[in-house]
């Protein structure tokens, strides 16, 4: 049109050191990919393997450069990097690093492996038989993990909903595969693959139209804008609420908390062990940083309006974890059920609303972690005629078989319990106090009992595996180096959490302020 004036575009200023572990860690998933795409099949796994590794160990030291010199807001106020955010980060890297070494474990039995040769294979097909055949491996796995734990430090460090969704998805389409490659019982992890790219989906759709909501309430998807229109009032209230509790819905879809957590049992028992242990870990941190991000920053001046809904939703995930968790009899759905106990745990610092509400999830959620990944890589060594021993019976007497094993298993399981001198005493002692400090004495009694509830279970494997005699072909796989460091750091961690906290209790309470 004559006359009218030329468009300014202005270049997005973005500060690419604050944002360099994450593009550490894509960068290294590429060049995975050209690896799978172009390297001779005998070099594959342990080229991946060490480019895994190299590449989270290269990021956790961008995440402690950063710490230092580069936090902000960058990329046009779609990403922040804060206290909150290098920790998040730091802690998935951490965690994706051990859970690497439980997915490297190569048994000189290569029936016993975790993973398919032919993931894309028809179970039974000649697809699949010729793979076998040819001794093929699925190394694709790696580039996938970096992949995910890229779309996972993202998702804590979301200034802006739409990117926070990017991240869910990047985060979230890798596990969808991951979760379908297990090597036995192939049509079972396929269904788990299934499930949990359908129901992804519509969590997807939930937090998707709830940040529509959300910006036809403050005609902006930063989360600081939302913070600013929620604070003005803005006239749209009857989109505020329903807004947010449909971007929530998403968040808690991926932390596995009840009425949202039907997904988990059946993914947790179909998905390779090593990638269970990654998933229950990692997704489970960010997913808990965002909503803390999204509840802290976005929607804390509504918070009468939504807390009540969110205790409900803790009070439940808890009573629903605990007591179901009872009525198991396979290993892996047991600790799946565990798991939804302990999102409700944390939950419980969650909703203290305040900076020890905040400290403490950071901590439990470091502990959580590395239990979880030590737990289900002494499940994936654990075989009963080729298959993983799921089966609780399958596991009496495992005591007598390889006391190792079993005590290792035992204490991680009392950390699970939360008895004292463990990680899981600590961190259930901090989310209570700082709930109770919060005004929420009636949550950490349902804690409690639902604690003494988990606690029966827990000890009643103790009881079984050291107290039954032992029966069937159970045995118990001799591990690699890579399967005995994750093991080890696993429960070493958990046992210094528990013996001396003070350090990580002291930084997480250091990098409680979020940056708006």
């Amino acid at each position: 049109m004559a006359g009218a004036l030329p468009t300014e575009f202005v270049m997005t200023q973005i500060s690419y050191a604050a944002v360099l572990p994450m593009l550490l860690v894509f960068g290294g998933a590429m060049i995975g990919v050209l690896i799978e795409a172009f390297a001779p099949r005998r070099f594959r796994h342990e080229a991946q393997v060490t480019l895994t590794l190299l590449t989270l160990v290269a990021a956790l030291v961008a995440i402690a450069t950063s710490a230092r010199d580069h936090q902000g807001i960058t990329a046009a106020g779609a990403v922040v990097i804060d206290g909150p955010a290098l920790i998040f980060q730091g802690v998935i890297v951490a965690l994706a690093a051990v859970g690497v070494l439980a997915m490297a474990e190569r048994f000189t039995a290569d029936e016993a492996d975790a993973f398919t040769q032919s993931g894309a294979a028809v179970p039974g097909s000649p697809r699949e038989a010729a793979a076998v055949r040819l001794g093929a491996t699925s190394t694709e796995v790696f580039p996938l993990t970096l992949f995910a734990v890229a779309g996972m430090m993202l998702f804590p460090a979301s200034a802006d909903l739409l990117v926070m969704f990017v991240a869910l998805e990047v985060l979230s389409l890798p596990l969808y595969i991951l979760s379908g490659l297990a090597r036995r019982r192939r049509l079972l992890s396929q269904e788990a693959s299934l499930k949990y790219f359908l129901l992804g989906a519509f969590s997807s759709a939930f937090f998707l139209f709830g940040a529509a909501l959300i910006y036809g309430y403050a005609g902006s998807l930063e989360l600081s804008d939302i913070a600013t229109a929620v604070q003005n009032q803005s006239g749209m209230d009857g989109l505020l609420i329903p807004g947010v509790l449909l971007v929530v819905v998403g968040l808690l879809f991926k932390v596995g908390a009840a009425p949202f957590h039907a997904w988990t049992p059946d993914v947790y028992q179909g998905a390779p062990s090593p990638v269970t242990g990654f998933m229950a870990a990692g997704t489970k941190v960010a997913a808990f940083g965002a909503l803390l991000r999204v509840l802290y920053v976005a929607f804390e001046g509504v918070r009468w309006d939504w807390m009540p809904i969110l205790w409900g939703v803790a009070i439940l995930t808890m009573v629903v974890g605990a007591v179901l968790s009872v009525t198991q009899t396979d290993m892996k759905r047991l600790l799946a059920y565990s798991s939804i106990a302990h999102a409700g745990f944390i939950l419980v610092g969650v909703l203290a609303l305040n900076q020890k509400g905040v400290s403490s999830t950071l901590f439990y959620l470091v502990a959580y972690g590395f239990m979880t990944i030590a737990a289900f890589a002494i499940v994936a060594l654990v075989r009963s005629s080729g298959n993983e021993a799921t089966h609780l019976s399958q596991w009496a007497g495992l005591g007598k078989r390889s006391p190792i094993v079993a005590g290792v298993f035992a204490f991680l399981l009392l950390a699970f319990t939360g008895i004292p001198l463990t990680s899981g005493f600590t961190a259930k002692f901090a989310v209570f106090a700082a709930a109770v400090a919060g005004g929420g004495t009636w949550l950490v009694i349902v804690g409690i009992i639902c604690s003494g509830i988990t606690a029966f279970v827990y000890i009643r494997i103790i009881v079984l595996m050291y107290f039954s005699e032992p029966a069937g072909d159970t045995m118990v796989m001799t591990p690699t180096v890579m399967s005995t460091l994750c093991i080890s750091l696993g429960t070493l961690v958990t046992l210094w959490l528990g013996i001396i906290p003070s350090p990580l209790l002291d930084l997480a309470s250091q990098s409680t302020l979020f940056l708006r």
